[in-house]
């Protein structure tokens, strides 16, 4: 099984939003058998929450489901547990490094948008500050498409 972690801040708005759409990505190319998803934020801020509201109404018209999920802070045993590590931005990246990387040295920590050729951003902008969830989606989409591809050539899934 392959384990995919995506995290930002505070986990309600970028992170359980690419979980959602990689979630659904991999549910239909039916390779949930194969690919295990989940999200967490560095801070204990929204512990327990939903997704934020903004992330919930773009999800909703996309037709993406995020039932079940809820908030929760990444930890050091999560470096161990994953295979891929996807933060959202260069901060995300400086914080999952505090925590230490002593277990798995086979885990690949990268940004989403580190999977993108030419990408329109080098981070993925926090809609909880910008407002703009619809910018933010369409960037997670496109890295989800690209990071799931990706993970069908180096581990031969189809």
């Amino acid at each position: 099984m392959i384990r995919v972690l995506f995290v930002c801040l505070g986990n309600i708005c970028r992170s359980p939003m690419a979980e959602a759409v990689f979630r659904d990505k991999v549910m239909k190319e039916n390779l949930t058998d194969k690919i295990e998803v989940d999200s967490g934020g560095l801070g204990d801020w929204h512990v327990g929450h939903p997704p934020h509201q903004g992330t919930r109404e773009v999800l909703d018209r996309e037709k993406v489901s995020y039932e079940g999920m809820a908030a929760r802070k990444v930890d050091e045993k999560d470096l161990e547990d994953f295979d891929y590590i996807i933060a959202m931005d260069d901060q995300n990246i400086e914080g999952l490094s505090n925590l230490g990387n002593k277990g798995n040295h086979n885990v690949t920590i990268a940004k989403l948008m580190d999977f993108i050729e030419q990408p329109k951003e080098k981070n993925v902008p926090d809609p909880y500050f910008t407002g703009n969830f619809d910018y933010t989606y369409d960037l997670v989409s496109e890295g989800c498409t690209q990071l799931l591809n990706h993970i069908k050539q180096k581990h031969s899934l189809s």
